[in-house]
């Protein structure tokens, strides 16, 4: 099956995966959390990158970016998977044991309305899907823990950018909130064939503008409402 194709235009918004390889945990205790966030937090300074999300996994992650350069988001990415090996093998006392991660990140540009807020709802619900807790801000090692108790990281350097966006008000009943069926399956979509996440008249702009039509399997659903 030939790669899905990849854009890296400056001032979009993406949604990033990456997976350990053959999905194996890589994370297993808070340091390894840490050393990752500890990543972002040089990485967001080193390439001026805007972090809006994010969500440690054990076995994989989520990222929401917006580089502002074009050909920013592989350069953010290669260095942040690289220097994460280096520092887990390091760490783990593995040197020379080889890759971290199974392959190359998937990565979608994602609409600058309630798609991004869809988006970033789905990153940071994941323990809450996958049943590992029992709320999502029960969760350390993403965005929205950050966001709840940022008195906890008074010491740390910054990771997360502002939304472009309003945030809703009542921001973490709604993040609690189940996804549809639906949303849900038009997001995993745009994760595995990279078509760009929004509304229909956006995403067909976009799939032509950078010649995206491989991503296209049928007319995308419009997203009424998060």
């Amino acid at each position: 099956m030939p790669r899905v194709l990849r854009v890296d235009i400056g001032n979009q918004i993406y949604h990033v995966l990456n997976r350990a390889n053959a999905r194996l945990p890589i994370f297993f205790k808070e340091q390894d959390y840490q050393l990752f966030e500890n990543i972002l937090e040089n990485g967001r300074e080193k390439f001026d990158m805007r972090i809006l999300a994010y969500c440690l996994m054990p076995n994989h992650f989520h990222l929401v970016l917006q580089p502002k350069e074009d050909g920013g988001l592989q350069r953010f990415m290669q260095w942040a998977t690289l220097t994460h090996t280096q520092r887990w093998h390091s760490q783990n006392k593995t040197i020379g044991s080889g890759h971290l991660y199974q392959g190359r990140y998937k990565s979608f540009i994602i609409q600058e309305d309630n798609h991004l807020l869809a988006v970033i709802r789905y990153v940071e619900r994941n323990p809450l899907r996958v049943n590992i807790v029992k709320q999502a801000e029960d969760w350390r090692f993403s965005s929205l823990y950050r966001r709840m108790f940022p008195k906890e990281f008074k010491m740390h350097k910054r990771i997360l950018s502002d939304l472009p966006i309003d945030m809703p008000k009542d921001y973490l009943a709604f993040v609690n909130q189940p996804q549809t069926n639906e949303e849900i399956a038009a997001i995993r979509y745009s994760v595995n064939r990279g078509r760009p996440f929004g509304n229909c008249e956006w995403a067909d702009k976009i799939i032509k503008a950078f010649g995206l039509e491989s991503t296209v399997r049928s007319r995308g659903r419009q997203i009424k409402g998060t």
